[in-house]
């Protein structure tokens, strides 16, 4: 018997960078709010504009969602694949638009689903909550955890599950699957240049690679923690 149930889960990273391309391009109200939120972080090393362009991804105020990738298996003949879909796209209201009509065509024909990820309790979830309300779109019913109890929140997040309950440290992806023994998915770029990848080489394709490889990884870190083998390529398709 599985430890976790992968058939329930929707397996999901995302990618993010900052609203805007460089700190100056902020209105004068943007650039006071951010001086408000960033101010305290602020050291004699770092002027504004610089911690604008390293941190201004991380808050859902101030940042963009650039992609989405997300996983789930799927009856395949006698057997199940991975199905792994990345919507990477400039317009962010269209991304989100299109991740929340994904969604709902799958909450119409599964029950008792999860999502799954790393940090994605912290980061990836709440973070596209917020985009997609700011957005003016509707949030998925599924992802409506605001007026939840913390144990009916349905999530497995690796990072959280690898803790044992010990809440001091922080694990990052890259760390947890090297220590398992799974192949990096940091063979090409890593979260800190998501925003110079897109804003100055708008290269959304090379994002979308780098976000599902994240999404096998955590699938793998599951199976790791279920004693199974890792996937083999011909068990995974892109879609």
């Amino acid at each position: 018997m599985e430890m976790i149930d992968t058939g329930s889960l929707i397996f999901i990273d995302i990618e993010t960078a900052s609203g805007k391309s460089a700190f100056e391009d902020l209105s004068e109200d943007w650039q006071a709010l951010w001086n408000k939120k960033a101010g305290k972080n602020i050291t004699e090393e770092f002027v504004l504009g610089e911690h604008y362009k390293e941190k201004a991804a991380l808050y859902a105020e101030f940042g963009r969602v650039v992609c989405i990738s997300f996983g789930y298996y799927k009856a395949s003949g006698s057997e199940r694949k991975l199905r792994i879909k990345s919507i990477a796209k400039e317009n962010e209201k269209e991304l989100l638009q299109e991740f929340c009509n994904d969604l709902q065509q799958f909450e119409k024909h599964h029950r008792g689903w999860a999502f799954a990820g790393h940090n994605i309790r912290d980061f990836d979830i709440p973070y596209l909550s917020r985009r997609i309300l700011i957005n003016g779109l509707i949030l998925p019913e599924s992802m409506r955890f605001f007026d939840k109890k913390p144990w009916e929140i349905m999530m497995v997040d690796t990072m959280q599950f690898w803790r044992f309950g010990d809440f001091k440290n922080y694990t990052s992806l890259e760390l947890l699957a090297a220590a398992l023994g799974i192949p990096t998915p940091k063979d090409d770029i890593d979260g800190s240049m998501v925003g110079e990848v897109y804003w100055k080489d708008k290269d959304l394709q090379r994002i979308a690679a780098y976000c599902q490889k994240d999404v096998l990884t955590v699938v793998n870190i599951i199976r790791k923690f279920n004693g199974k083998a890792l996937l083999r390529d011909d068990e995974v398709e892109y879609v």
